[in-house]
């Protein structure tokens, strides 16, 4: 399957980008077929083929999301732009093993923590505490 998408040209921490055909298998910054444009984000310049785009795109071609919103800025297309980032997925509970149980930790208040250390009265000395209080 064909591809128009964008390839990496510029220096380090400045980015240039190539719109290019290209097989959907192949490496990004590898083979291509034709180059169809280029984008600079830093001086938001664009320069596309426009009738070379169309060929391919009736050939069957298709655009990445991030290419297909930059076509329809440019108006070479008529389409609505596509969500073209999307957030990594974080590892959810249903992922893990299904012998593991989340342990709960409950958090208790340093008074009840207290409580909980000191050892319990013997019924002879809740009888003493009894008649003192009495």
């Amino acid at each position: 399957m064909l591809v128009i998408r964008l390839t990496r040209i510029g220096k380090k921490n400045q980015p240039c980008y190539r719109v290019v055909l290209a097989e959907k298998r192949e490496a990004v910054k590898g083979k291509f077929i034709e180059i169809l444009g280029n984008y600079d984000p830093r001086l938001k310049t664009k320069a596309f083929k426009t009738e070379r785009i169309k060929y391919w795109i009736s050939k069957g071609a298709q655009a990445s999301s991030t290419v297909h919103n930059l076509l329809v800025s440019e108006k070479i297309i008529e389409a609505a732009k596509v969500k073209a980032w999307r957030p990594k997925k974080k590892k959810s509970e249903a992922a893990k093993p299904a012998g593991e149980q989340p342990k709960e930790v409950k958090s208790k208040a340093p008074a009840e923590a207290a409580l909980e250390e000191t050892p319990a009265a013997t019924p002879v000395e809740e009888a003493k505490i009894e008649e003192k209080t009495a």
